[in-house]
């Protein structure tokens, strides 16, 4: 059963008569273009702000959408890593259909100039061992693979882990770095800082493997809380070098922290408070003290029983996945920027009905308080249609205006 079904009669009429504009204007959903993109830049600068027109919209396609709706075979290995000339080629020829459809360019069609690359840092994966390796092809993407497959073959790896630690500059630098750091500020290019990690438990089932991981917490809790105390040093240590390294002090440096955290869906409750969250106290602590300061969790899984603890962090922004309502979140996070609750499968199926259903839905449960940043909860994927993007910007300038 769809979101569309679910609804109340009133909603499925608007539903209904939104979808019936759109078939008598030959399959694009009427929208004042230019009247939507003004109204979004204000709207996009704080979702809850009391005089913003509408509900932004964050369900942007990008360079992941490029495929489907040009109709190229999807080939990411090429895009993103083999033929640079084909990448920006296509991605203009997409943006020629995105600026007829939705008003606007949406991808990138330069690329980054190459005087002003920075020499690569390592990163908390390398402290741990752990390799980043591209897994699956055309289709694949990128995969952190296991740096130990038993207890002793990680307390043996975290006894390294705390010996790297201990000299942790020299470890991540590349020998290049100080003539390099030279050159790039001289052209007024900054350090780049350490504000964003692939989440504690995901970041530790990849390294340790999810099953191993999950029965540590029950065969050796001491092995399982060191792994924890040490992920949460490390990022803390390699985020101080790259500060010191921009002329920050832990006074002056800039605040806001993220995680990519999907599998912390995995952890009951108990085992998330001893694993997690002391990472997220840590972190949040040094990085983002304040009531202001942003601290963001993506997890595009099933969040509901952890929502509890993570009310205790005061998020200040979340993307969850689709089995949790906008109504849910807020009960926890009432400082949090829901981006969401559409889910990725009704956009890049482009169910047209559902799309409009659940936001109509999405909108009713954050009308009063707003805080609603209407996009996907999780990616953006392939297959999701500027139609139906122009469909999203149709539905909120008919129905997701606060004037």
């Amino acid at each position: 059963m769809g979101a569309y079904d679910l609804l109340s009669l009133d909603n499925r009429r608007k539903v209904d008569s939104l979808l019936s504009d759109t078939r008598a204007n030959g399959g694009l959903a009427p929208v004042d273009l230019d009247r939507f993109w003004q109204d979004q830049e204000i709207a996009r600068k704080n979702p809850f702000g009391a005089d913003i027109p509408q509900v932004p919209l964050g369900a942007i396609c990008n360079w992941e959408c490029i495929f489907d709706e040009l109709g190229i075979e999807q080939d990411w290995q090429r895009f993103l890593h083999d033929d640079k000339a084909w990448a920006l080629e296509i991605s203009r020829r997409y943006n020629d259909v995105a600026e007829r459809i939705v008003g606007r360019r949406l991808v990138p069609e330069t690329l980054p100039d190459p005087v002003l690359q920075w020499p690569g840092v390592k990163g908390l994966h390398d402290v741990f061992e752990a390799k980043n390796v591209w897994e699956g092809g055309k289709s694949g993407s990128w995969w952190l693979q296991q740096a130990a497959s038993t207890p002793e073959e990680l307390a043996a790896l975290l006894d390294r882990v705390e010996k790297r630690l201990d000299n942790i500059r020299d470890f991540i630098l590349p020998e290049n770095w100080e003539t390099e750091k030279a050159r790039l500020t001289a052209l007024g290019s900054k350090v780049p800082l350490y504000r964003g990690q692939r989440g504690p438990c995901t970041f530790a089932t990849s390294i340790f493997g999810p099953e191993n991981l999950l029965m540590l917490w029950y065969d050796d809790p001491a092995l399982f809380t060191r792994l924890s105390d040490l992920i949460g040093r490390a990022i803390l240590a390699i985020a101080a070098v790259l500060d010191e390294e921009a002329g920050f002090t832990p006074e002056t440096a800039p605040r806001g922290w993220g995680w990519a955290d999907d599998n912390s869906c995995l952890f009951n409750v108990k085992a998330y408070e001893a694993f997690a969250m002391p990472i997220h106290r840590a972190v949040f602590g040094a990085y983002a003290p304040d009531p202001k300061d942003s601290r963001y969790q993506h997890s595009d899984s099933n969040m509901a029983h952890l929502l509890p603890l993570l009310g205790t962090l005061n998020l200040t922004g979340t993307n969850f996945g689709p089995t949790l309502s906008v109504a849910e979140i807020r009960q926890y996070l009432p400082n949090a920027v829901i981006d969401g609750q559409l889910a990725p499968f009704t956009f890049c199926r482009n169910e047209e009905a559902n799309m409009v259903a659940e936001f109509l839905r999405d909108f009713d449960q954050a009308r009063e308080k707003r805080g609603l940043n209407f996009t996907t909860a999780g990616s953006i994927n392939n297959g999701s249609r500027l139609t139906g993007m122009r469909l999203l910007m149709a539905a909120i300038q008919r129905y997701g205006r606060y004037d």
